[in-house]
């Protein structure tokens, strides 16, 4: 870098952020042979993804297409144009291409062999080096000065760049102690970029469970179960699969899979679900199974002997059946296929996986280019979508730093050496 006689440095591309999507921008574009620093506001990258990994890094998933591209619900055609540039097998060859081998689960999801995020992480920055990214730790972005240049907050002080193109990777809202607390949006707002409030995805939620089931199971599984969440426009959503449940309601996978139709009917005065708490027998069948004669077995013997209920899918009918039609056949069948519960509303933003709500995605081109701000690109999860768990998250991000980067290339072309 020169330094200025205006006290600003000039850099060729700057990109913002130290996360997935960052780093594979900054990858890109070092790879096409621009001169590229990052900029990260913790005293080292990649944070989150560390922690993400700490219980076994879910890279991606082997759902082909276009079922994968379904998992990001209203956004799956923009997002779709990511995947086309960098999908769930391109992850993969790219991984080996790190020296990262990786298997695949029973469920389809992908790991890295060694189950850990620090591997990959070590590697990947020994690319970037390799390849001639600088990376500057404790830089705060800011913004820009009236003459275009990025502002950066550091232990020596405010420090200004003037970058030929800017990749902004900042993250969303959630576990803000490891970097992505948002606080870019308000900046960006102010510089007339359309954004969208920061909202909770991947997330528990409160849900009307009685306090007594709650304190007595909280921390344990509700496995084999199937959530239906009909959306303000009457559609219905339904998902099978396991969540957990916690002092406050629910959280887990099949709850982080349907979070935003979740948010749309609690941010609609709705907020009413539907769960099925066996979902491989039918109410016709379980009504004859519970006819048979109890005998001098209580109620709760009874279930447990003829349909298996017991625990904690026993107390949550108990919960939503009056006591007196706990001995009525076809009202415990009715029941046990229609639970009724009422999500309340999402915990703390800061506890989320992920954050949806950003940059609106009809502000960037297809390129991410901010229409608003010529040579400004936007990737990861400071855009407005979102995805559950399950590797869609984490390789939407990483397809969206190369399709920036990739833009950044285009859009330069004539503008600076290296295109």
């Amino acid at each position: 870098m020169d330094r200025q006689g205006t006290g600003t440095e000039q850099t060729t591309i700057a990109v913002i952020g130290g996360g997935p999507a960052g780093l594979m921008a900054a990858e890109t574009l070092a790879a096409s042979g621009l001169s590229v620093d990052v900029y990260e506001r913790m005293p080292t990258v990649g944070r989150k993804l560390l922690m993400a990994g700490r219980g076994g890094l879910n890279i991606t998933h082997r759902m082909p297409r276009p079922e994968f591209d379904a998992q990001y619900h209203a956004q799956d055609g923009r997002i779709g144009h990511w995947l086309d540039v960098m999908d769930g097998p391109a992850v993969c060859r790219w991984l080996e291409g790190l020296g990262i081998k990786t298997f695949t689960g029973s469920s389809g999801k992908v790991f890295p062999v060694q189950m850990k995020a620090a591997p990959m992480l070590r590697a990947w920055l020994r690319r970037l080096g390799e390849l001639g990214v600088r990376v500057h730790v404790r830089h705060r972005w800011l913004g820009w000065t009236d003459n275009g240049a990025l502002r950066f907050e550091t232990p020596d002080g405010e420090r200004h760049v003037l970058a030929a193109a800017t990749v902004l990777a900042l993250g969303g809202g959630s576990w803000s102690r490891l970097g992505s607390d948002g606080r870019w949006l308000p900046v960006l707002d102010a510089a007339g970029v359309p954004v969208t409030p920061l909202q909770p995805a991947n997330c528990g939620f409160h849900v009307d469970i009685s306090a007594s089931t709650r304190e007595r199971h909280a921390g344990e599984p509700l496995k084999a179960v199937a959530l239906t969440v009909t959306a303000p426009d009457g559609h219905s959503r339904t998902r099978r699969g396991e969540c957990l449940v916690t002092r406050h309601g629910l959280q887990g996978p099949l709850v982080y899979a349907l979070s935003a139709s979740l948010r749309a009917s609690i941010n609609a005065g709705d907020g009413r679900v539907v769960m099925d708490l066996m979902p491989d027998v039918t109410e016709v069948q379980l009504g004859a199974r519970l006819s048979a004669p109890r005998g001098k077995r209580s109620v709760s013997g009874h279930w447990q002997r003829t349909i298996g209920l017991k625990g904690l899918k026993a107390d949550l009918l108990r919960d939503a059946l009056a006591r007196e039609h706990w001995d009525d056949p076809a009202r415990v069948a009715r029941t046990l296929k229609a639970l009724p519960l009422h999500f309340l509303s999402p915990r703390p933003i800061d506890e989320a996986i992920s954050t949806a709500g950003g940059v609106a995605l009809d502000g960037v081109d297809t390129a991410l280019m901010i229409k608003s701000r010529p040579g400004v690109f936007v990737a990861g999860e400071m855009l407005d979508w979102d995805a559950p768990t399950g590797g869609y998250l984490l390789t939407a991000c990483l397809a969206s730093g190369r399709v920036a980067a990739q833009g950044v290339i285009a859009w330069g072309h004539d503008r600076f050496q290296g295109g």
